[in-house]
């Protein structure tokens, strides 16, 4: 017997589970129900898939029994198995990367939520919730050799060899459970068999409880029992039935069988979408929006959330492929008519007949995403609220289907919404505009869709390079996600002409044109074109001398110094040129690992009106020139939430300034 320490993020786990999840302890049973369908899931594909396993006698089943006088629970299934390895590597560590940064950030009231659970993965662990120890004896398929895992959930575990009857099944794995005295309540027919109505009715295999029935006399006496065994869950595959067939309750209740094999993370969704095709292609999809987003949905090894099935045999749950990265947040199952049984994981991304549901799937989501955007126009309140959560959680991931996706670029630049300074917003509930609401607010001869980017709302709505804007009454969208950077230039624009249908007789009924917007950045250079405004060929000349000195004293700080048209109450601001990124867009990508990315300088606008600005037309002192110079840049770039390289520098400035 060879004895295992569980690596760190394991133990924080545990002590996590057994001393701040018993709020909801019943979901043990369902994330243990999810992990044995899981394996019969992997080995039904392989006895149709792969020459080894096609001999194997193969029943599917589940099978739940408890033993009250021995305080014990277990749950056997006949499928896929786990060697000594697989057994290390699935019970010993945690695969996920990110669970230990994610159980950190976890407040106190979010560890009272069991349905934490299946947001992270691990729900096998959830068992110490109501067993002081797990035995896990388990037989691969096509191998000889049994192993059992035993754990207190303490400190590590057991790996050892372990007799070839102590298992029943040919292969699979048998989990049983030592009850704690909290967990005992789950040690009778009726419970069991409430939780698998309640999580797992819906598993596309038979699960059978086995329990002894109690016999009595005429005069109520327990005259004996009789050993029976019974199904408890209705084991077909819901998306199949016809949707005249299910209620509501269906659909929720498959929802939570989904357990962590999903990452569903919450007991109801926001909506579902289920959609049978019938002709060229064959096929059914149930897809599930979650209220909540899924803690690595910016992950680069997120977890896909779609099954894909053919003929409702399972075939995968771990290919990227089968929804756009964009998509990811979407949860469900994809079963095709048409595809091959054996169709290679490796080539199912080539695969045209996957590539056209997935498409097709696409298309769905958008309808019904842009149906429940146009039914919160007018809707009830409950519609408002539901579209209201659908954008805080999933906007960010509509924009990146932006420039991933350029054949539905038009049908999701209609869906993403953008905070604006014509809109009112806060921290409890933002506000949010779309770019078809901004264009029916546009001033008549007005030619641009205005907008600033940056890392907070706070502080580009208080930006000086808005001033000339709220001037003149101009509406400027508030872009303060650090993917609008990314996004908005590929956006470029809003918008196209649009050409009519021709007549039955072939001729052109016309043009029916709609105006194209241009998206302009203000924090951009070129401000003057974009406000409309002529050039002070007078004002230019005055200034000249004080920009002459500030280029002198910046040096190579800037790339250029200019006056400014659209500072009004600020003395100056900085902008980027039309060619570089922005001073933001320069921090990301450093902090993205791009370290080698060379020094991005920022134009230098004044305001020439300014006092301060107007001072230095009689200053000849260059120190002081380049005092007030400093800050002038320093101030510009503090106002729009960037570090200056040099704080103690600009604090010695202002104090020589001050003093």
């Amino acid at each position: 017997m060879a004895q295992h320490q569980f690596q760190t993020e394991v133990s924080q786990l545990l002590h996590l589970i057994i001393h701040s999840l018993y709020s909801n302890r019943e979901i043990f049973l369902r994330e243990l129900v999810s992990n044995a369908s899981d394996a019969l899931d992997k080995l039904k594909y392989l006895t149709v898939a792969e020459e080894p396993y096609k001999k194997l006698s193969f029943d599917p089943r589940i099978d739940i029994s408890f033993n009250k006088d021995e305080k014990t629970l277990t749950i056997t299934d006949n499928g896929i198995g786990m060697n000594d390895k697989d057994l290390a590597d699935s019970l010993g560590t945690i695969a996920r990367s990110g669970t230990k940064a994610f159980l950190e950030k976890l407040s106190a009231d979010a560890k009272k939520n069991s349905n934490l659970i299946g947001q992270f993965g691990v729900g096998f662990y959830s068992a110490f919730m109501v067993a002081d120890k797990i035995e896990v004896i388990s037989r691969k398929a096509a191998e000889d050799s049994t192993w059992k895992w035993s754990s207190d959930g303490q400190d590590g575990y057991d790996l050892e060899s372990a007799g070839a009857d102590t298992l029943k099944p040919l292969q699979g794995t048998s989990v049983i459970l030592h009850l704690s005295e909290e967990g005992l309540e789950y040690a009778n027919r009726w419970s069991i068999e409430d939780i698998i109505k309640r999580y797992s009715n819906h598993v596309a295999f038979p699960i059978y409880l086995s329990y002894d029935e109690k016999e009595y006399d005429d005069k109520g006496k327990e005259k004996g029992s009789t050993p029976k065994t019974e199904k408890i869950n209705s084991g077909a595959a819901l998306w199949q039935r016809p949707k005249s067939e299910l209620k509501e309750e269906d659909y929720l209740e498959f929802y939570k069988s989904f357990g962590s094999g999903y990452g569903a993370g919450t007991d109801e969704p926001l909506f579902y979408i289920h959609t049978k095709a019938e002709g060229t292609l064959e096929y059914t999809t149930l897809f599930y929006i979650p209220k909540k987003a899924p803690f690595d949905l910016y992950h680069a090894d997120y977890k896909p959330g779609v099954k894909l099935y053919v003929k409702r045999v399972y075939i995968t749950d771990d290919d990227k492929e089968l929804m756009p990265t964009w998509l990811r947040f979407v949860k469900g199952i994809i079963d095709s008519e048409d595809l091959p049984l054996n169709v290679s994981r490796e080539i199912l991304q080539q695969n045209k007949v996957l590539v056209n549901i997935r498409n097709a799937s696409v298309k769905k989501l958008l309808q019904e995403f842009r149906s429940l955007a146009d039914n919160a126009l007018s809707g009830s309140d409950e519609v408002k609220e539901k579209w209201q959560t659908f954008v805080s959680q999933y906007n960010r991931p509509l924009k990146e289907g932006l420039y991933q996706d350029y054949g539905n670029r038009e049908a999701i630049t209609e869906l993403v919404r953008f905070k604006s300074t014509a809109v009112e917003s806060s921290a409890e509930k933002p506000g949010w505009t779309s770019l078809a609401d901004y264009t029916s607010r546009m001033k008549p001869d007005q030619k641009y869709i205005y907008y600033i980017t940056g890392g907070d709302e706070k502080t580009l709505r208080s930006s000086p390079l808005l001033e000339a804007y709220r001037e003149k009454d101009l509406e400027v969208l508030i872009m303060d996600d650090e993917i609008d950077e990314i996004v908005i230039p590929s956006l470029h624009s809003y918008k196209k002409p649009g050409v009519s249908g021709a007549s039955a007789e072939g001729k052109t009924e016309g043009k029916t044109e709609e105006p194209s917007w241009e998206l302009r950045a203000v924090n951009r250079s070129g401000a003057d074109e974009e406000l409309g405004e002529k050039k002070d060929n007078t004002a230019e000349k005055d200034a000249k001398p004080v920009i002459e000195k500030i280029k002198k004293a910046l040096g190579d700080r800037v790339k250029d110094v200019k006056l400014s048209r659209r500072l009004h109450d600020s003395p100056s601001c900085i902008v980027a040129d039309e060619n570089d990124p922005t001073m933001q867009m320069a921090q990301m990508l450093k902090a993205m690992g791009q370290a080698d990315m060379p020094e991005i300088k920022p134009i230098l606008e004044i305001n020439g009106d300014h006092p301060i600005v107007a001072k230095l037309k009689d200053i000849d002192d260059e120190e002081k020139i380049a005092d007030i110079a400093g800050i002038l840049l320093d101030q510009a770039l503090l106002v729009e939430g960037i570090r200056i390289k040099d704080p103690s520098d600009f604090v010695k400035r202002l104090n020589r300034l001050i003093s």
